[in-house]
């Protein structure tokens, strides 16, 4: 089988990184990687212009690291919520999509191409998911998307500890020397 010699322009999963030399196929080169410019040929007459192209590489990606950090700092802690027709068992009428991150997270301000959403299947089911959005090769900072029946209310979550209202409302009843529980303070405030 013939091969040929390439200079990836571009991350190729399952085959390299951007300014690495690799082997492939002869096929998978001319009819892929080049024509997609994910690549280009590494000839002996290309030689001096592969290690310019390296060095040109290398600073590019200097700057996208730089500024994937950036995004990825933006991005920590970001909540989507969809609400959705849902049938029976919880299931989604239709599903959630890269597509559907992608335009929500463009709405509230952050461009992230749908690509880059790491998402294997598409969302059919309600409940909370975590997706990776691979900014650059080595930071994808993860969402909490959150799939909700359309329509349902959630019951809000206490945050308040007990012990809070009992101080709130002894106070009172130590200014007049009786210590009382929470309940029969208040009470104690009513008959007076």
């Amino acid at each position: 089988m013939a091969h040929m010699d390439v200079l990836l322009c571009e991350d190729v999963d399952n085959l390299g990184n951007r300014g690495q030399v690799v082997r492939v196929r002869s096929g998978y080169g001319r009819n892929y990687l080049l024509p997609q410019g994910l690549a280009m040929e590494a000839t002996a007459g290309n030689k001096r212009m592969i290690e310019e192209q390296r060095r040109i590489l290398g600073k590019r990606e200097e700057r996208e690291q730089h500024s994937a950090r950036g995004e990825a700092e933006k991005l920590a802690g970001v909540e989507l919520r969809f609400e959705r027709r849902v049938g029976e068992h919880g299931i989604l009428y239709g599903s959630v999509t890269a597509l559907d991150i992608a335009e929500a997270l463009k709405e509230r301000g952050y461009e992230v191409e749908r690509r880059r959403i790491n998402l294997r299947d598409h969302i059919k089911e309600v409940g909370d998911y975590d997706v990776v959005i691979k900014l650059h090769r080595d930071i994808a900072p993860t969402i909490k998307v959150l799939v909700r029946k359309e329509g349902a209310v959630e019951a809000p979550a206490v945050e308040a500890p007990a012990t809070e209202p009992l101080t709130a409302t002894a106070e009172p009843a130590e200014s007049t020397g009786a210590t009382l529980p929470a309940t029969e303070s208040s009470a104690a405030g009513d008959e007076e």
